[in-house]
């Protein structure tokens, strides 16, 4: 039995649910960035894929966002299910940082 008050359980609240909330950050900016902005340099099918990727992300975070919330921190989650989160908010920032180099080119060339 998991004992909720073991330092552990602590220790998996203060970590995890800040590292959730990162996620969700970048998650948030990076479907911002995908829904808004004009981005020649990706196709509007990779465009298409990569927000699904996001939106799916968001809703895996969310979802486990709940769980470590509902049950009071006593639920952690594997790192083989965060690290595709982890390198999907990699992606979109090479996508964010492609962005404002193709900007930061046009503003030195007007």
């Amino acid at each position: 039995m998991f004992d909720s008050n073991s330092p552990n359980s602590d220790l998996l609240r203060s970590i995890l649910g800040p590292l959730l909330e990162d996620f969700q950050y970048w998650f948030g900016r990076s479907r911002l960035l995908l829904e808004t902005e004009t981005l020649p340099f990706l196709s509007a099918e990779k465009r298409a894929d990569l927000l699904a990727r996001v939106s799916t992300a968001q809703q895996e975070v969310s979802t486990a966002q709940m769980l470590l919330k509902v049950t009071d921190g006593q639920v952690g989650i594997e790192t083989s299910v965060m690290k595709p989160w982890h390198d999907l908010v990699g992606e979109c920032w090479q996508v964010a940082v492609r962005l404002r180099l193709q900007e930061s080119g046009k503003n030195n060339c007007d």
